[in-house]
């Protein structure tokens, strides 16, 4: 899947099926739904859940907690704008997703 078939279905609301935690939680808080991306990576314990659990706490504008999840994930706090930090992150997991073909993301 390519970032702006991403993005497009972010900005359409059209809901992916088959997301790995992190992107689904990414897919979530694009659409406007921290809460549900929080519980998406609430309760993963990897690194990519820990650093968009960092971002999401970022954006929410708790900073100590963000740096929390940042150390958990093993990097530095971010500190750019928040849609840029967003976009690379789906970038990077959208490279590393292994989105197999049941899955409808996979097929987008």
């Amino acid at each position: 899947m390519t970032f702006e078939l991403f993005t497009s279905s972010v900005k359409t609301k059209k809901q992916l099926e088959g997301l790995p935690a992190p992107l689904k939680a990414l897919w979530l808080g694009g659409a406007g739904d921290w809460e549900g991306a929080h519980a998406a990576v609430q309760d993963e314990h990897t690194r990519s859940a820990a650093v968009v659990h960092a971002y999401l706490h970022r954006k929410e504008g708790d900073l100590w907690n963000a740096r929390y999840w940042y150390k958990q994930a093993g990097r530095k706090p971010a500190e750019g704008p928040l849609q840029a930090e967003w976009d690379a992150l789906v970038r990077e997991f959208l490279k590393s997703a292994d989105l197999g073909p049941g899955s409808q993301a996979a097929t987008l």
